[in-house]
């Protein structure tokens, strides 16, 4: 399971029940004609099941589509990391020499982030090999960040479609009497919080994107690059301890006793980063994630049966948006991890190993709908 798979289809579950419009024709009449006055208005609302949330269930489902603005296609796609390492090769032209003696089959396993299986004893013959595989780490990483990023930005924009959903009800009961402003208001702070989450991510994905640009030597060149939708998965089946520590004990021989005491330290921390994100990411997607399509997958056929309220449903969508965020960072993580880990079993010295992402307390605890009314 992707996070993006699940994403799509829960989301997809949510809004069917939010904008699906199974109204009677009479219904559709008398939720487009003007309202004589604000009593005619109530009493045309109360003709519906659930009153202004069906109302706004069926112009959201029959307003005409957006007028999309026209963009300008990056002109450089980097759709793996792969592609990211590939390109940070050719912004330097003093490692060509490195690159051909590496050979074609090396530079795939470096530039596809399978280095495991790779001699140590290369970076060690070859001059300037180790400058080919920094590199390569490098561009990885910030690619990583790059895509995560991105991700996120979407994921905030949805949450903001479902806080906007329901400040637009809550305006309309307000405006029928209904409910009080000090009611609404509760409704206006989530959009507002959403907004704000969205233009947050909005800035981080433009200073990743800044970021990968800059170690491309692209900056001014290219105003943004194209990533694909999602990240990748695992560069490598799981490390085991064992695999490690025979993999270090390769290194160690290749290496005077100073650097082999510090690349078994960095393997150590490296390791143990690999091992806790590993963790994180198999309880995020298997476990947080499962639960959040189940409670999900009820909460939309509590709403059908009309036994939860529209509030409920808004309050799982903020959820679900949460969660997959968390699945997000903590997947970025992991990958983040596994390079790390690689690049010590080669020699490497990264400067700082990764510090896990905080995951959203809301996500772990589903009884709590925090900025939506019961």
């Amino acid at each position: 399971m992707t996070t993006r798979t699940f994403s799509s289809t829960a989301w997809r579950a949510l809004i069917a029940c939010l904008l699906a419009a199974p109204l009677a024709l009479q219904a559709q009449d008398s939720a487009t004609q003007p309202a004589v006055d604000w009593r005619s208005a109530n009493d045309t609302v109360g003709q519906f099941k659930r009153g202004h949330a069906d109302v706004l269930r069926w112009e959201l489902a029959h307003l005409p589509p957006p007028a999309v603005a026209a963009q300008t296609p990056a002109e450089l796609r980097l759709l793996s990391a792969e592609d990211a390492v590939r390109q940070a090769w050719r912004s330097q032209p003093k490692l060509a020499t490195a690159l051909a003696r590496l050979g074609p089959q090396a530079q795939k396993h470096i530039a596809a982030g399978q280095w495991i299986d790779l001699d140590p004893s290369l970076f060690v013959r070859i001059h300037d090999a180790d400058e080919v595989l920094k590199t390569a780490v490098q561009a990885r990483k910030v690619w990583l960040q790059a895509v995560a990023a991105q991700q996120v930005v979407h994921q905030r924009q949805q949450g903001l479609q479902a806080a906007q959903a329901g400040n637009e009800l809550g305006r309309r009961m307000v405006s029928v009497g209904n409910w009080s402003a000090l009611q609404r208001s509760q409704v206006q702070l989530a959009e507002s919080v959403a907004q704000m989450d969205l233009t947050r991510a909005r800035y981080a994905a433009a200073l990743a994107q800044a970021d990968l640009l800059r170690l491309l030597q692209l900056s001014g060149v290219h105003a943004a690059v194209e990533l694909p939708e999602q990240l990748p998965g695992a560069a490598l089946p799981a490390l085991s301890q064992e695999q490690v520590q025979r993999r270090l004990e390769a290194l160690r021989a290749q290496l005077p006793r100073a650097e082999g005491l510090r690349a078994r330290a960095d393997a150590q921390l490296a390791l143990t980063a690999y091992q806790a994100s590993q963790a994180v990411l198999h309880a995020s997607q298997n476990e947080v994630l499962t639960l959040q399509q189940f409670i999900t997958e009820q909460t939309v056929l509590h709403y059908n049966g009309m036994l939860k309220s529209v509030w409920d449903l808004l309050g799982q969508a903020r959820m679900q948006s949460q969660a997959v965020i968390d699945a997000i960072e903590t997947q970025r993580d992991f990958l983040l991890a596994e390079t790390d880990l690689q690049w010590v079993l080669q020699g490497g010295a990264p400067a700082y190993f990764v510090s896990l992402a905080d995951a959203g307390a809301d996500a772990a605890a589903p009884g709590h709908f925090k900025g939506w009314l019961p």
